[in-house]
């Protein structure tokens, strides 16, 4: 059956969560939205594009740092209302430079810092 990103089940800013996940490891990179047209675009693509909340635009992750995601597989949950996209990272995903956003752990009440920084080229 061909999928249809009209399908899925968007908030009502038309949003969906996108949950990026190294494809070959199965570490969880980061958390994004996407909307229908995101979705095409990676489908498309086969680099994964987001929409951004606070720019109101779409971003292609990496276009500008070169901290690629290459698409692998989309899955969708059984609610329909969350994406798992296994991808091929380039670089670091966070835009803290990072190879992960979930890089702080709540351990016994206090923060722990799990990672530092990638070195920039």
């Amino acid at each position: 059956m061909p999928f249809d990103p009209e399908t899925l089940r968007y908030d009502a800013r038309g949003l969906i969560p996108a949950i990026a996940q190294e494809a070959e490891t199965g570490e969880v990179l980061m958390m994004a939205w996407m909307n229908a047209e995101a979705v095409r675009r990676t489908l498309k693509t086969g680099r994964v594009t987001y929409w951004s909340r606070s720019r109101q635009a779409f971003w292609v992750k990496g276009e500008s740092s070169g901290n690629v995601q290459e698409l692998v597989e989309m899955r969708v949950d059984c609610d329909r209302d969350t994406l798992l996209l296994l991808v091929r990272q380039t670089g670091p995903a966070c835009h803290t430079l990072r190879r992960t956003c979930f890089y702080t752990a709540i351990r016994d009440g206090e923060e722990v810092v799990l990672m530092e920084p990638e070195a920039s080229t």
